[in-house]
């Protein structure tokens, strides 16, 4: 999917190994109606190897981000990778996702947002809708926020991600316009 014209930036989607094509231009239809830029999907690391670890069988994913920001294309203004594999960083057992803040890349795991096979695909479609904004919301130099209700809200459990809402709080609301102007 690239529907970028012209010479304006655009968020690009980046599905990570096998991660579905079809999954990602839906996620990135939600994320350019939200943000109001051009998306464009666009596999940058065919494998992400060089980011796991044996000891916690699980992917580091600010090494990912790294090699992400190296790869950007052209007018990209930010990346978001999607990937179905379980992250971390060192400090914490696991992560939805991480981003560079005020930087060019996010990453969201679906790994840990599927965990139960009575959801709907609605439901786990909602979950990544959420993360993706908050992590692109990240690159964009926007915080965790106190209000739960946020979607910069730091989310310890998949129930802290099914309460927040989809949408900002009226201060990183502020903040985000202040960063995209």
């Amino acid at each position: 999917m690239d529907n970028t014209k012209g010479k304006l930036p655009f968020i690009l989607v980046s599905p990570i190994e096998k991660f579905s094509i079809e999954l990602s231009v839906k996620i990135g239809d939600a994320v350019g109606d939200f943000f109001g830029y051009p998306i464009k999907v666009l596999p940058l690391l065919q494998e992400i190897d060089f980011a796991f670890n044996s000891d916690r069988d699980q992917y580091h994913s600010t090494l990912i981000l790294e090699k992400l920001s190296s790869l950007a294309p052209e007018r990209c203004l930010k990346i978001l990778a999607i990937t179905d594999k379980d992250l971390f960083i060192p400090i914490l057992t696991h992560v939805y996702g991480e981003a560079q803040l005020n930087g060019i890349a996010c990453i969201v795991s679906t790994n840990r947002l599927n965990t139960d096979l009575q959801l709907s695909k609605n439901k786990v479609l909602e979950r990544i809708i959420k993360e993706s904004i908050h992590e692109l919301g990240h690159t964009f130099n926007l915080r965790h926020c106190k209000d739960h209700s946020c979607i910069m809200h730091y989310c310890r459990s998949l129930e802290d991600v099914d309460l927040k809402s989809n949408n900002y709080c009226r201060y990183c609301e502020v903040l985000l316009s202040d960063a995209m102007n």
